[in-house]
């Protein structure tokens, strides 16, 4: 993938989706629509969540040093549950307000609606589209095209309720389509920061442990696995570290390739691709994978 044509199109999507938050949000103003106002704060997240992530991913390129021994890859994460918490914020003020608006009806005027809404669509459309042919090879830039996909779907729900509004002049409809706007963005933001956080929390992103044992295990040289952490530190590496028991007469040497083996196993197998493995002889021979505990004292 060319990453000067990747930067440019980030420009050309977030340019474009400022333009479409202003007109909408000067567009739900003046024609009172509150779903055109939530489309409008759904884009600006989106373009916050773009300028936020693409920032971290730049971030996240420096190299290690002698702060940041392990590099800055977790900037995508925080940047990743920040964008979930407001959204979900965002969805929770959104979702209040459309259902006050079913005691306290406003008047809504369709054509203005409809005029900025179809707008709307079509600037949404045009930004999907840009950001497709990248989407294929990389995971940031598939996180913004399912922004731009769920901008497009909520902007349909949108020109929909704005036709009815101005033809049949159906205004009950304008908070019905709000609280369906933002029970979806809050749903994909309840997913989005879950993601975030349990990676932030270091929690094992769904290796099965017992695999790990039966793997490790099937060496002959290793006699127990124990004190076992599997974590994903973000998304190109899941880690692994343990302390296995071995032969008290085994070499350094013999070690080093055995550890080389069981790194491939487990990387062909379950995908972990950063191991540190610990030997020792006789401590923790009948100990557990997972020892329980509140705190990490068994180094």
């Amino acid at each position: 993938m060319n990453k000067d044509h990747t930067t440019k199109r980030y420009v050309f999507v977030t340019l474009l989706n400022v333009v479409i938050t202003v007109a909408e949000f000067l567009g739900g103003i003046f024609s009172g629509s509150l779903a055109l106002l939530s489309d409008a704060v759904h884009n600006l997240s989106d373009v916050g969540a773009i300028i936020l992530s693409f920032v971290a991913h730049l971030i996240s390129r420096r190299s290690r040093n002698r702060k940041k021994t392990f590099g800055y890859e977790r900037a995508e994460i925080l940047a990743a549950f920040t964008n979930g918490v407001i959204l979900i914020v965002i969805s929770v003020v959104l979702f209040v307000e459309a259902i006050q608006r079913f005691w306290k009806p406003e008047h809504i005027h369709g054509g203005i609606m409809l005029a900025v809404s179809i707008i709307g669509l079509v600037a949404n459309l045009i930004s999907m589209i840009a950001m497709h042919s990248d989407s294929k090879g990389n995971l940031n830039v598939r996180s913004t095209f399912i922004h731009m996909l769920s901008d497009a779907l909520s902007s349909v729900a949108v020109v929909i309720g704005a036709i009815f509004i101005y033809f049949w002049n159906v205004t009950w409809l304008d908070p019905v389509l709000t609280i369906l706007v933002s029970l979806f963005v809050l749903h994909e933001a309840y997913e989005i920061t879950m993601k975030a956080a349990n990676v932030l929390m270091e929690s094992n992103p769904n290796i099965d442990l017992d695999k790990v044992n039966k793997i490790v295990l099937s060496f002959p040289e290793v006699k127990n696995i124990h004190h076992v952490h599997v974590w994903r530190y973000s998304d190109d590496f899941i880690m692994m570290d343990a302390h296995i028991n071995v032969d008290q007469n085994m070499r350094a040497a013999e070690l080093e390739k055995l550890y080389q083996r069981i790194g491939k196993e487990l990387k062909k197998k379950l995908g972990i691709n950063h191991i540190t493995l610990q030997a020792e002889c006789e401590r923790g021979r009948n100990d557990k994978m997972i020892v329980p505990g509140r705190g990490n004292n068994e180094n």
